[in-house]
């Protein structure tokens, strides 16, 4: 039997992609990425913001053209069941994520195939559908942050910490298959183990701690932290290590007290600058990187203005902004002062154009930097290698380095990179 996945969404539902094609492949069946060959479908769906929403629903709707077999899972499928049974009646079986924990007997009914063996989900048996050499790894499912724009709790429920032992094991055995880098996220990275000690303190420190000392890493990158629970005992692990990106992805959404007070976040802006200016003084060429919303209800022209004045003073090195999307079940669905869609798209505008001005000059400051890059792909047609340094996450956001060599690399090399230009979000080098 031959079996295609389609995985939509963030890096966390990739892995949950990842972890049912181990199902699929322990069982026997020969996964296929070629759909024409497939025998069945699986759609592992986003349910996050309405356009998310929609692409789920569009890809639903392309697969179900094609005459195979479809089985739809995720996020979308836990949030709305019944409106999928509604909508697409010939699907064939609709997996919550409830029902993962199950889904070896549910794919076993489901295919009803006798010469298959079916087994549970396994983080050992994960079939890694992104480079080997950069796989993501989930230390939590669950969020306990409820913000009022947010579906998250509602679709993944309390915050639940994996154990640093199966963590650890785990990440063994991706560098025995080839990781040089780890990329560990989770709704909320910074609160890793909150529920595992009685003192509801991090235990993410020391998880960096006993991942550093793992041979064959070349570094450790930490995505989604939430600003106020980054520690000094955090800031100082990280400047300590070498293997330890000095990367922060920093979700704050907005700055303005205002508008942060009725999206229920914590912090404001004096806290904030303050946060910034001191990753900066502890390890200054230190890449920032966010993503904001604009439009929320009740945000002030003076709001967003101030949002203005704050990206200008931090200078992010990568910043994504979303206009606000109203989120069934969420507290702010319901906040009376919706901001109009027209001045949604222009604040968006304005924020994104900023944020391409500052990216330039942020870009062009590293020119002449040296930059240990990580090689990942190479073009023969134009002999340029392509690669990441510690500079860059692997979720195709943040760019590529490009360079040529006059020796020979192998993917999976670290080069030393000099960058002598940039092009758009690409720094341009040569190796040394």
């Amino acid at each position: 039997m031959n079996v295609g996945l389609i995985s939509l969404g963030c890096a966390k539902n990739q892995v949950d992609s990842e972890l049912i094609l181990g199902v699929l492949q322990n069982a026997g069946i020969h996964i296929t990425s070629e759909i024409q060959d497939a025998d069945a479908i699986i759609i592992n769906t986003c349910g996050f913001i309405e356009p998310a929403k929609q692409e789920t629903l569009d890809t639903i709707k392309e697969m179900s053209n094609t005459g195979k077999r479809i089985i739809v899972c995720g996020c979308y499928a836990q949030r709305y069941p019944n409106e999928l049974r509604a909508a697409f009646p010939h699907i064939d079986r609709i997996i919550t994520l409830q029902e993962y924990p199950m889904i070896d007997k549910i794919l076993e009914e489901t295919f009803q195939d006798k010469t298959l063996k079916f087994g549970p989900m396994s983080f050992f048996n994960r079939v890694l559908t992104t480079s080997k050499r950069s796989p993501y790894v989930k230390l939590s499912e669950g969020c306990d942050n409820r913000c009022t724009f947010c579906a998250i709790p509602l679709i993944r429920g309390r915050f639940r910490s994996r154990t640093m032992e199966e963590i650890i094991a785990e990440c063994k055995q991706l560098i025995q298959q080839g990781a040089k880098e780890l990329n560990l996220i989770s709704q909320d990275t910074t609160k890793y183990g909150c529920d595992l000690t009685s003192d509801k303190t991090s235990l993410l420190p020391r998880l960096l701690e006993e991942l550093v000392q793992l041979d064959g890493i070349e570094w450790v990158r930490i995505l989604y932290l939430y600003p106020d629970e980054v520690s000094d005992e955090l800031l100082q692990t990280i400047q300590k290590h070498d293997k330890i990106a000095k990367y922060f992805d920093i979700p704050i959404q907005h700055v303005s007290s205002n508008v942060l007070r009725r999206m229920a976040r914590r912090g404001n802006q004096e806290f904030l600058v303050q946060l910034f200016s001191k990753i900066k003084t502890m390890m200054p060429s230190s890449v920032l990187r966010t993503t904001l919303i604009v439009g929320f209800p009740g945000e002030t022209e003076a709001d967003f203005q101030q949002l203005e004045e704050f990206i200008k003073q931090i200078r992010f090195d990568r910043l994504g902004a979303f206009a606000y999307s109203k989120e069934t079940d969420t507290p702010a669905y319901d906040f009376i002062d919706q901001i109009d869609e027209s001045i949604k798209e222009s604040r968006l505008n304005k924020i994104l154009t900023l944020q391409q001005k500052i990216a330039k000059a942020k870009n062009k400051e590293r020119i002449g930097s040296i930059q240990r890059t990580l090689v990942e792909q190479y073009d023969p047609k134009s002999k340029f290698y392509y690669g990441r340094s510690e500079a860059f996450a692997p979720d195709d956001i943040d760019g590529f380095i490009v360079f040529q060599s006059k020796k020979l690399v192998m993917l999976g090399d670290i080069a030393l990179v000099k960058v002598t230009a940039t092009l758009g979000s690409d720094w341009i080098g040569d190796a040394i």
